[in-house]
């Protein structure tokens, strides 16, 4: 399944992706930890130490939303990473299929706030778009509104009304 689907888990609501990545879970793994892989799809920067407990800030490259703090929750190569972005908590977990020459990963966005949820959905479904193209060594377009916006138009319609009430950030230099 490729698309994002929101679900309410106890008193939170999550995103959930799952995406058939036809690649190694390694070179997955490299992917959605190493500092030069994630400049490619991830929508900031991610600084502090790769283990468990660690805290991290999340800075947002050209201004485009206020940095973030967060902390390593889970690091288990290579099958989980979660954390904290803001006050979202982002899994990723990994399982080899195939033979181990495909991976399927499961990412899960626990949301702070329901009303973003057709915004940063549509946000992780192009971003997780792009971890596939640059996983297969292609341009990617993560940060490309016209990719966003019709991916934004059609979770507005599929999720209830109360998952589209907070729009886009402002960067974080605005008036």
């Amino acid at each position: 399944m490729k698309e994002g689907r929101l679900e309410q888990v106890g008193d939170r609501w999550q995103l959930h992706f799952t995406r058939r990545l036809p690649h190694p879970p390694e070179k997955v793994w490299r992917a959605i930890t190493e500092p030069e892989h994630l400049k490619e799809w991830f929508p900031n920067d991610v600084e502090g130490e790769r283990k468990e407990g660690a805290m991290l800030r999340h800075v947002f490259r050209n201004d485009e939303a206020p940095d973030m703090e967060g902390e390593m929750l889970a690091f288990e190569p290579p099958t989980v990473l979660e954390l904290t972005w803001g006050d979202d908590v982002l899994r990723f977990e990994l399982r080899a299929d195939d033979g181990g020459q495909t991976t399927v990963l499961d990412f899960v966005d626990v949301l702070d706030d329901v009303g973003k949820a057709a915004r940063d959905g549509a946000g992780w479904h192009v971003c997780l778009d792009a971890l596939q193209e640059h996983l297969g060594g292609e341009p990617t377009h993560w940060n490309d509104m016209d990719a966003w916006k019709p991916v934004h138009e059609r979770y507005v319609e599929e999720f209830p009304p109360e998952a589209s009430t907070i729009g886009v950030p402002q960067p974080k230099n605005s008036v």
